[in-house]
C-alpha cells in the first residue's frame, strides 16, 4: 500500500511540532480548497474541538489534496500512516466492495431523496456495517453533495451529443461502465490532476457537483456546464478507528458531538453556497445546458448497472433495490 509521500510527511510532523502542547492530534485532509464547504466545516470542528478538549486535542487540516489524493489518504488513515480523518465516499468500495451503491448514477433522484437513504435506516447500515466493520472507519458526519453534471467545450444534451468525449471520472467501475454506455471514453484520474489534464487536452471534459467545478477553477478551461444532473449522492467525514480508540472516552464523546454538530453546519454552508454557484459559472464565462435529455441519459445507465447487477455485481442488487424503495412519495 501506498504511504504519504515524503513532502506530506514533512508537513504532518511540522504539524505534530506545532501541536506539542497538546496530548492528542487530529489530522484531517481533503480534497479541495479553502472556500469549500466542506473545508469551513473542517475549520468548525478544529475550533471545536480544540475549544472542548481544553487543548488536549489539536487538530491539523490540509487541503487540496496537499496530503496525497484520495485513496492514498484513505490508505494512509488505515495504516497509521500519519493521517486522521479523511472525506470520502464511494472511492471506499475498494475496501468494501458494497460501497460502490454511493456512485450509482440516477439512483437516486432527489435531494429528498438523499436525505431519506443518508438519514435513514439505510444510511446506519452502510455507516455501521460499512464503513466502521468493513473498512475501520467512524463516521462521524456526513456531507450531501450537489447533482453532478459534465461540463465540456461543447454542448451535451442526449447521449449523441457525448459520444467519444473523453470525460475525466473517478475511479469507479460503476462510473466508467456508465459512461461507457452514454457512449463516452471515461478516463480515471485523481481530482487534483483534472485541471491540467483539460487544460493540456488530455481529457475534453470532465464530471462533478457544481461546488467542485468552482473549487477546480474548471470554468477556466471548460465553456459549457451540462446539466445532467446523474448522480446525487453524500460523502462522509471519516475517523480511522484505530485513531479514534486511541483517545480516551471523554475525548471521544467530545469529537463525536462535535462531528454531528458540524454535520448540520456544513449543510448549511452548503445550501447557502449552491443557491449562488450557477451565477457565479456564468459570470465566469459558462454557458449553462440546461435542457439536457436526462431520460435518455438514465436509461442508459440503469441498462450499464442491471447488466453489472446481473454479472460481478450482483451483491449491489438488495441494496440497490432498498434505495430505490426509499425515494419520497
Amino acid at each position: 500500500m501506498k504511504k504519504l509521500s515524503l513532502l506530506a510527511l514533512v508537513l504532518v510532523l511540522m504539524s505534530c511540532v506545532t501541536a506539542s502542547a497538546a496530548q492528542y492530534t487530529i489530522t484531517v485532509t481533503h480534497i479541495v480548497d479553502e472556500a469549500h464547504s466542506w473545508h469551513k466545516a473542517c475549520e468548525f470542528f478544529k475550533q471545536e474541538v480544540e475549544k472542548r478538549s481544553d487543548g488536549k486535542i489539536a487538530v491539523t487540516i490540509y487541503p487540496n489534496s496537499q496530503l496525497g489524493n484520495e485513496i492514498d489518504t484513505i490508505q494512509s488513515a488505515l495504516t497509521g500512516g500519519g493521517v486522521d480523518v479523511v472525506i470520502t465516499g464511494e472511492s471506499m468500495m475498494t475496501y468494501v466492495p458494497e460501497l460502490g451503491i454511493l456512485g450509482v448514477p440516477y439512483l437516486m433522484t432527489s435531494d429528498a431523496h438523499v436525505e431519506a437513504v443518508a438519514g435513514g435506516e439505510i444510511g446506519k447500515e452502510i455507516e455501521n456495517f460499512m464503513m466502521m466493520d468493513g473498512a475501520g472507519f467512524r463516521c462521524l458526519a456526513y456531507f450531501v453533495r450537489g447533482p453532478r453534471d459534465v461540463t465540456s467545450n461543447k454542448p451535451i444534451r442526449t447521449p449523441d451529443d457525448i459520444k467519444g468525449v473523453i470525460i475525466r471520472t473517478p475511479a469507479s467501475t460503476i462510473t466508467v461502465s456508465t459512461f461507457e454506455a452514454f457512449g463516452a471514453k471515461p478516463t480515471p484520474m485523481a481530482f487534483s490532476e483534472v485541471f491540467t489534464s483539460l487544460q493540456s487536452g488530455t481529457i475534453q471534459g470532465q464530471e462533478n457537483p457544481l461546488a467542485m467545478i468552482k473549487s477546480g477553477n474548471f470554468y477556466e478551461v471548460q465553456k459549457y456546464l451540462n446539466k445532467t444532473e446523474h448522480l446525487r449522492t453524500w460523502l462522509y467525514f471519516a475517523m480511522s478507528e484505530q485513531s479514534f480508540q486511541a483517545l480516551p472516552a471523554d475525548l471521544q464523546k467530545i469529537v463525536e458531538e462535535v462531528g454531528k454538530e458540524m454535520q448540520v453546519y456544513e449543510h448549511k454552508l452548503f445550501l447557502e453556497d449552491e443557491a449562488g454557484l450557477e451565477e457565479f459559472l456564468t459570470s465566469k464565462g459558462m454557458t449553462i445546458v440546461s435542457d439536457v435529455d436526462q431520460a435518455a441519459f438514465a436509461k442508459l445507465a440503469d441498462g450499464a448497472m442491471q447488466k453489472l447487477m446481473a454479472g460481478e455485481y450482483k451483491y449491489l442488487k438488495p441494496l440497490y433495490d432498498k434505495i430505490k424503495a426509499a425515494e419520497p412519495k
